[in-house]
């Protein structure tokens, strides 16, 4: 049989996959090098090739400890370098830039910037950096692992007809009439999924509360924002250009993602990106530089980032962003998070959701490859988990916009997102930790067996109703039945009670706008894990403590 080729050289009609996956972008390409290495034979297809143009470009720690636990669950060495900046800096990519903090500036139209109205959380450096990923170095380095490891290319391949047998699996079409065979299919294309538009799967309308449309591209010539006179009485603990900046201000949010913030970095391009409102901000008849100088004149202190920038490639303007599948698993198939829904670009949780779709669902599809048993049954728990992970963070991101009316309201609605930031990530690397001291990926499928998949923290009652909780209270914000001075307090009181966070952190009050995790603040926490946490948290933060400060000497 002939191999195959990135160049498309043919193959016989009757070759038989264990799974096609529809797509070779971050999903379609990490999971294609997990099954591949693992023996399972792959069909991986695109429509287009690499290297390309796409966003979702900003770390955060979950999406880099995942990249690493997948990695060694796997044994995918080539990935483990994707889970620090060091190491996309030596093996995958010089192009890609560094994230020390997640920053917010909050702005009104017409009005000073008021340097009390910022928020931001560090990175602590003492434990990781995170990393601004130049996609197209990124993506295409995936898929060549995948290939490397076996995974069978096809590029430039765009399949029109999927059929689909519960009981001998899919045929694949392509618009030239080639015909691949494959056992199970992995939708990772995105909002136009075959599989989604085969079998009607699209919500409509969508349940998302969120409502936002964006236009973005790459720029030079960006100013860091510490230059800024606006930001000349700014407190916060880490220089701005250092980390992802979010400009934020009622009806929407502006990301920029610089990728030339290092010693030594070789990319000066900078990811810009204006995500609105559609009910604040109707999409009109303007281009979408057009809209953006627009956006500039009504905020000159963020303009003053923009007064050498050009764009270096079209931009590219969309319409609502949130769409949503009423189902994502099904007999002989599976969307990834992207096929199956979208919410929003912030908090840049994205990422994060495709990686944990990567890994419940790699390992069910080694073991079916091995043992024949495609069931649906043995797939279910993908439905749960990814309409859980979109659910979850529709209720941050709608609350977050409804926030961004108020700064006292987005004030405490950022602490909730700084708290599912961390507290996911203490699950996390407290299952790394002790998958790797016992060697038994069991402690991965007791994870899965939670009341609450999708949430950050699922072994919290408190912290889960709390989500719920900022939604509902947003809700009448946006009603007009409360005031959202009045949401704020209630939500920050919450916080202040609640169980699952050291005391010591102060999130609850109003004036920690600002959370840098400093070694006095571990040292205190650890005091609080023996002595106060509840049984579920506090053995979980130590052991994730001493796991991430292992892999730091490592490095």
């Amino acid at each position: 049989m002939r191999e195959l080729t990135q160049n498309n050289t043919s193959r016989t009609s009757a070759d038989q996959y264990d799974v096609a996956i529809l797509g070779s972008g971050m999903a379609g390409g990490m999971l294609g090098a997990v099954l591949a290495r693992n023996g399972v034979k792959v069909l991986l297809l695109d429509a287009g090739t690499h290297p390309r143009f796409a966003v979702g470009e900003s770390t955060i720690p979950y999406t880099s400890g995942m990249t690493r636990l997948i990695a060694d669950r796997y044994n995918v060495p080539e990935l483990k370098a994707m889970s620090s900046f060091k190491g996309v800096q030596e093996h995958v990519s010089r192009n890609c830039g560094r994230k020390q903090n997640f920053g917010f500036v909050y702005h009104e139209a017409g009005r000073p910037q008021d340097p009390e109205q910022i928020n931001q959380l560090v990175v602590p450096a003492l434990l990781r950096t995170e990393t601004h990923l130049f996609r197209q170095d990124v993506d295409a380095y995936l898929f060549q692992v995948a290939v490397k490891h076996g995974a069978h290319p096809r590029l430039n391949t765009r399949i029109a007809e999927i059929d689909i047998d519960p009981d001998s699996g899919a045929v694949l079409r392509t618009e030239r009439g080639e015909e691949f065979r494959a056992s199970y299919v992995v939708d990772g294309s995105g909002f136009r999924s075959p599989l989604a538009e085969k079998f009607e799967l699209r919500e409509t309308p969508t349940r998302a509360r969120t409502h936002s449309r964006c236009l973005f591209t790459h720029m030079v010539g960006v100013t860091p924002f510490d230059e800024a006179p606006a930001a000349k009485n700014h407190r916060q603990p880490n220089p701005w250009h250092n980390g992802t900046l979010h400009h934020v201000f009622e009806g929407g949010w502006l990301w920029v993602i610089p990728f030339d913030n290092h010693p030594g970095a070789m990319n000066p391009l900078c990811s810009i990106g204006l995500t609105l409102d559609p009910r604040v901000f109707p999409k009109g008849d303007m281009s979408p530089q057009q809209e953006f100088d627009a956006f500039l004149e009504r905020f000159p202190q963020i303009a003053h980032q923009f007064r050498n920038a050009k764009a270096v490639r079209p931009w590219v303007s969309t319409g609502r962003l949130q769409y949503s599948a009423k189902q994502v698993v099904g007999e002989r198939f599976c969307l990834t998070s992207h096929a199956a829904g979208f919410i929003d670009a912030l908090y840049s949780r994205g990422l994060t959701n495709t990686l944990e779709i990567i890994n419940a669902l790699g390992w069910r599809l080694i073991a079916a490859s091995r043992d024949g048993d495609w069931s649906y049954e043995r797939f279910a728990y993908l439905e749960a988990l990814q309409q859980g992970l979109f659910d979850f963070h529709d209720d941050l991101v709608y609350s977050s916009f409804v926030g961004f009316g108020n700064y006292e309201l987005w004030n405490a609605v950022c602490r909730t997102w700084m708290l599912g930031t961390m507290l996911g990530n203490v699950m996390l690397e407290d299952a790394y930790y002790r998958y790797i001291k016992e060697g038994d990926d069991q402690v991965f499928l007791e994870l899965e067996q939670s009341a609450c998949p999708g949430s950050p923290l699922p072994v919290s009652e408190g912290f889960n109703e709390m989500g719920v909780a900022t939604r509902e209270l947003c809700r009448q914000v946006e009603d007009g039945s409360l005031a959202a001075e009045e949401a704020a307090r209630q939500i920050l009181d919450r916080i202040k009670n609640a169980d699952f966070i050291a005391p010591s952190f102060r999130l609850g009050e109003r004036d920690t706008r600002c959370f840098n995790m400093t070694p006095m603040k571990m040292a205190k926490n650890a005091i609080w894990c023996r002595r106060e946490a509840p049984p579920q948290v506090g053995p979980r933060m130590i052991r994730a403590s001493k796991g991430l400060v292992r892999m730091r000497f490592k490095e």
